[in-house]
């Protein structure tokens, strides 16, 4: 076979395989039997084998896993994944739809569907080429899983149409699948994954694609990213596209008139549940149009358009043998359960939360008593009610302290609150706990620098708050436990490292009641610096969209404390930057004019912006960032290697920037 029939024949083969997978993995009915796929594929590999440089990235030869990976790289998605606000109950549906009704009349409708027990997941596509795939993370920024998601038969490398566009789903784990690999764990003498939904995750998080490859996972798609220039008006429309392009759906979605239709569904599926063949947590909601999507908008966590009902928890009866007591870095003491261990919802249940004194009051729990115990999906375990009736007579009752189990001080009940605080500042447990926070990855993300360590640096009277990070010496590091040598040149490295952060990073890890990720974000890009945020009084804060009364109540007591005014001025000192370093709205108009109303294509690699960062900065300028070339493109910005996108331009007259001349237009 010389080259020329090879390249025709492979094409022939691709075109076979792929179609013969769709039929098997994604319409459940396959045309010919495995031995002829396997015969196929075989041919494939071994004409692969012969001309090496004719093998693509999206031939189906290419789905069994290649070489481990070192690490998974971080990847930003093109727009957010946002978790969902929960519903248990009936009237929590109902509450949904009145606050629907309220913001958007009478004429609407909803989508239902099956809520998948898996690991949430992001797919890119660009021209109808599957090119990237990545965990959820933080719903901003994943990890980057695309060799171990090419191992999923189920998802096309190429689809039907030469589309792009990111699109979410739940990758998991069948029932089948999951019986299978336990069975063969148990064999080997392995640790035996809790449930499907762990399995799943593991087996996605691997460096190494050939066990994830082993592991037959399935996925189902239920979303795009950005419809913005896709034909499709509704959440259901969006659906039939995606099983048009090939894409797997699940079939059991349902378009509802009403609330009542919503909740006849979900208690039709809260019987047919134990019939499929994976696991099924809940019941997403979603309302249909997507312009009353984009009406109702978000919050900061969740949209505010959707809803997932979760079935009721699963309830076992195990011994509560004690209480113990922490104390969080507000000031908080919790009491928690501990319980004989017990398997609930698929995982081995040790502990229960408390919440508070008044509910082991109102419950009438005591330490030795037998207690039912919930647990739903990814809910915290909790004490139902207790079996009073197994009493013996040897049960203890329990009294919360008056003073804080780690300090000694006072323990208070705040108007208003049913929890017990301490509230001295200088308590050693809600300095650690505030410390774990300020480091950790999502804030300051300082390396090396867990909780142990700061146990460590605690005990020896080397840190008290967050500016001591900034200040430890290189000598007082190694005289502490495990740390050598390399260890303190890294941590230190990381610790200078975070001082370059930006403006949100710091806002996050200071820790402020009620302000999260996305808040630190929010009020980095609106005020730019920590000193302008510090100004702000509640009425102006009240002004941003997704800022409440209670955050910003929150903000202007952090901020009006001279303890914390002292704590900035020491990170100052130490030379931890305060100033945000992404885009922000641009009041020069000269600037927007350029980027405004145009739609914008980036293709091809650019050397000194991310694609991430350059979509940020045209959107900051007003302008729209689309992911495929059309007559009603205005502007291609082209780096290195650009192919098809380009092209394109070219053919259709579009104006084409590179990179340098993108930056120039940037600073003017």
């Amino acid at each position: 076979m010389d080259r020329k029939a090879a390249e025709k024949r492979i094409k022939e083969l691709h075109n076979l395989l792929n179609q013969y997978n769709y039929e098997y993995h994604v319409l459940d009915n396959p045309s010919v039997p495995d031995a002829e796929y396997d015969r196929l594929m075989n041919e494939l590999i071994e004409i692969e084998q012969r001309f090496p440089d004719l093998v693509v990235p999206e031939s189906p030869s290419q789905r069994v896993g290649g070489e481990a990976l070192s690490a998974f790289e971080k990847v930003e998605h093109e727009s957010p994944m946002l978790s969902l606000a929960n519903a248990f109950s009936e009237e929590d549906l109902r509450d949904f739809d009145r606050r629907v009704r309220q913001a958007i009349g009478e004429d609407y409708a909803y989508v239902c569907e099956l809520k998948i027990d898996g690991l949430a997941v992001s797919l890119r596509y660009e021209d109808g080429l599957f090119v990237l795939g990545a965990t959820r993370g933080d719903g901003t920024v994943g990890e980057n899983i695309t060799a171990n998601l090419k191992t999923i038969r189920s998802i096309p490398l190429r689809l039907n149409e030469e589309v792009t566009f990111e699109v979410r789903g739940e990758a998991f784990m069948p029932r089948k699948s999951f019986e299978q690999l336990n069975k063969l764990r148990e064999e080997k003498g392995e640790m035996l994954f809790a449930n499907p939904r762990n399995a799943a995750a593991g087996s996605l998080r691997q460096l190494d694609p050939r066990i994830a490859a082993s592991r037959h996972l399935d996925i189902f798609l239920y979303g795009i990213g950005n419809t913005r220039n896709l034909a499709v008006a509704t959440h259901s429309e969006s659906l039939e596209l995606l099983s048009r392009l090939g894409l797997k759906v699940n079939k059991e979605w349902k378009k509802c008139r009403n609330i009542d239709e919503v909740i006849a569904y979900i208690e039709s599926w809260t019987e047919k549940r134990p019939s499929l063949p994976y696991d099924i947590d809940g019941i997403v909601v979603k309302v249909d149009s997507l312009e009353q999507q984009e009406q109702l908008s978000r919050t900061a966590k969740s949209p505010r358009w959707a809803i997932a009902y979760k079935f009721p928890a699963e309830e076992v009866v195990t011994q509560l043998t004690d209480i113990e007591l922490s104390v969080g870095r507000t000031g908080v003491v919790t009491p928690t359960a501990k319980l004989i261990p017990v398997q609930v919802a698929g995982t081995t249940v040790q502990r229960a939360s408390l919440h508070n004194e008044d509910l082991i009051r109102e419950k009438d729990i005591m330490i030795g008593d037998w207690v039912v115990v919930k647990k739903a999906g990814d809910i915290i375990p909790e004490v139902v009610h207790v079996l009073t009736e197994r009493r013996t007579g040897e049960e203890t009752v329990f009294h919360m302290p008056k003073h804080c189990p780690e300090c000694g001080s006072d323990l208070v009940r705040l108007e208003g609150e049913v929890a017990l605080r301490c509230i001295n500042p200088k308590c050693p447990a809600q300095m650690r706990e505030s410390l774990i926070h300020f480091v950790s990855r999502n804030a300051m993300n300082i390396e090396g620098l867990g909780e142990k360590v700061i146990g460590q640096l605690f005990l020896h009277g080397l840190i008290k708050d967050a500016a001591d990070i900034y200040f430890l010496k290189k000598e007082e590091l190694l005289k502490l436990e495990r740390m050598g040598e390399k260890s303190v040149n890294n941590l230190l490295e990381a610790i200078e490292k975070s001082k370059s952060n930006s403006m949100e990073k710091l806002l996050f890890g200071l820790g402020i009641r009620h302000v999260g990720e996305r808040a630190a974000k929010i009020l980095s890009e609106h005020y730019g610096t920590l000193d302008d945020l510090m100004k702000a009084t509640d009425e102006e804060l009240q002004l941003i969209p997704e800022i409440g009364e209670k955050m910003s109540d929150a903000i202007v007591t952090y901020f009006g404390s001279e303890e914390v005014k002292q704590l900035i001025d020491e990170l100052k000192a130490a030379g931890v930057n305060m100033t945000y370093r992404g885009p922000r709205p641009s009041s020069q108009t000269d600037v927007e004019s350029i980027f405004a109303g145009k739609t914008i294509v980036l293709t091809g690699k650019l050397e000194k912006l991310t694609r991430g960062e350059a979509k940020e900065k045209i959107e900051m300028l007003g302008g729209n960032v689309t992911g495929s070339v059309s007559k009603k493109t205005d502007l291609v910005i082209a780096g290195e290697d650009a192919g098809s996108k380009l092209a394109k331009a070219q053919e259709l007259g579009i104006d084409i920037w590179d990179e340098e001349e993108f930056l120039e237009q940037l600073e003017h």
